[in-house]
């Protein structure tokens, strides 16, 4: 360590010596002379250190297994090494610098990373390679590196060790293909699996648990900003050159660069019903207010049924309340993989043509806020969630779980042919719109209690119905 140290410094002098011949002013040396100081204490920083021991170990393992097998699989193996090795100067270079406000100011930062990634990625991709399995285990694995870009608990990704364990879900089932594939036939390949998963689960997973857990150290405030990073060697400008633009950011960048507030963060499932509710918007706004003409015990008939023309003077003015319930803020269209995991459509208006080809059982879809347009999924896939959409049409084949969840979206006179079938719950109530064309919607509790009865050698199951006095 002290050794590197001292190669640092005098890498500095001779940098300081560059600037003295070439005529630059002498006031820029010293901060030459301190970023190659910073950058010596950032790299013997306790955790870099044990970053390094634990690379060396891991790391090293697999690629001696790798070395064995050869071919793409040595290709895909000396992938992944750069990419640890590109993460840990993300982690040098983060001591030195301040700590982004949001993930768009670290674009640049990130974006070695990003490359690396997409290399493995493109091994994956035209014509099926050779040992295919390999070469997808490690493409997948390596969205764990992610978690240097945690930037806090609102950046819209999970805690670094979170992640790190949810990344390796997705790589664990094509690792697991090459260790059924050669368990009996090449004890290498084995190897090569298995040097795989420690690497990640608990290799990483516990080094990061122990030494970031909650994402990388960045340097003080008032630090030279994260668009702006000290360059080790930079080259003397020529007067009133511009600067090049910066390089094109991937297609796909493994960090996203819009802000990702819990607010504004779309969930899915139960998770967003449970959201509306908690936040208390938007859950009653459609609801009317009940008179005292209206309730049961004030009426003659004594049946519970309100009808039209008593409702009608109430519901009149909230008639744009029941649309308002389905609103929502648009923002710019998306269609898009998400950390190799879940395909995102967002905001798509009168697209009739979207269609989502290059997909997997791994992967799920999630479509959000879309309106008058039809989605074709041509693939299988886990799950499918449509929230808050209008007039939208998804065409798919096969399902890994066959959910297909509609959450928060219209329907229509034309969909009342529809069958919904539950188990296991509760206090179920559907909104349908009645038979007027411009009418109301009209809310049908759906039973949660049924009777079985065995008659004629056999059960037979009916709703329960309770009436009243």
């Amino acid at each position: 360590m002290e050794k590197a140290l001292v190669e640092r410094l005098e890498a500095a002098v001779a940098r300081l010596e560059a600037a003295v011949a070439s005529g630059a002013s002498l006031s820029a040396a010293p901060r030459d002379l301190g970023d190659g100081l910073d950058a010596a204490a950032a790299a013997s920083d306790p955790a870099i250190v044990a970053y390094d021991e634990f690379v060396a170990g891991a790391v090293g393992r697999l690629t001696a297994a790798a070395e064995k097998i050869g071919g793409k699989v040595l290709d895909a193996t000396k992938v992944l090494a750069e990419a640890f090795a590109v993460s840990k100067d993300r982690l040098v270079q983060a001591k030195q610098l301040q700590k982004p406000a949001s993930m768009a100011d670290a674009q640049d930062f990130f974006k070695p990373l990003n490359d690396v990634i997409a290399k493995a990625i493109a091994m994956t991709e035209g014509r099926r390679p050779d040992y295919f399995n390999h070469i997808k285990s490690v493409a997948d694995s390596l969205t764990a590196l992610a978690w240097v870009g945690f930037l806090g608990k609102d950046c819209g990704m999970s805690f670094p060790t979170a992640h790190v364990e949810e990344s390796w879900q997705m790589a664990e089932f094509y690792n697991n293909k090459v260790l059924v594939e050669y368990r009996n036939k090449d004890a290498d390949h084995v190897e090569w699996a298995k040097a795989l998963k420690e690497l990640y689960m608990p290799g990483l997973r516990d080094f990061v648990k122990k030494h970031y857990p909650l994402g990388p150290s960045w340097g003080p405030v008032g630090g030279a900003p994260v668009s702006q990073p000290k360059a080790t060697a930079p080259a003397p400008k020529a007067p009133g050159a511009k600067a090049p633009p910066p390089p094109a950011l991937p297609s796909a960048p493994l960090f996203t660069t819009e802000k990702s507030p819990k607010s504004a963060q779309p969930k899915e499932g139960m998770s967003a019903v449970f959201q509306e509710i908690s936040s208390g918007k938007a859950v009653t706004t459609g609801l009317r207010k009940v008179t005292d003409d209206m309730k049961t015990k004030n009426r003659s008939d004594r049946s519970g049924v309100v009808s039209s023309s008593t409702a009608a003077p109430a519901a009149a003015p909230e008639k744009t309340s029941r649309a308002g319930s389905f609103s929502f803020k648009s923002g710019p269209p998306k269609l898009e993989l998400q950390m190799g995991r879940k395909w995102v459509v967002e905001n798509q208006v009168g697209k009739k043509n979207l269609a989502i080809d290059d997909c997997d059982a791994r992967q799920s879809v999630y479509v959000y806020g879309c309106k008058d347009s039809v989605l074709q999924v041509n693939g299988k896939v886990n799950n499918i969630t449509v929230d808050k959409c209008t007039k939208v049409g998804i065409v798919f084949k096969l399902l890994k779980l066959s959910i297909a969840m509609v959450l928060r979206c219209n329907a229509s006179n034309d969909s009342l042919g529809a069958s919904i079938t539950s188990a296991k719950s509760s206090e179920i109530n559907v909104m349908v719109p009645s038979g007027a064309t411009d009418g109301d919607w009209v809310e049908h509790a759906l039973p949660q209690q049924y009777i079985h009865s065995f008659k004629d050698g056999q059960f037979i199951t009916s709703p329960v119905s309770h009436s009243g006095a």
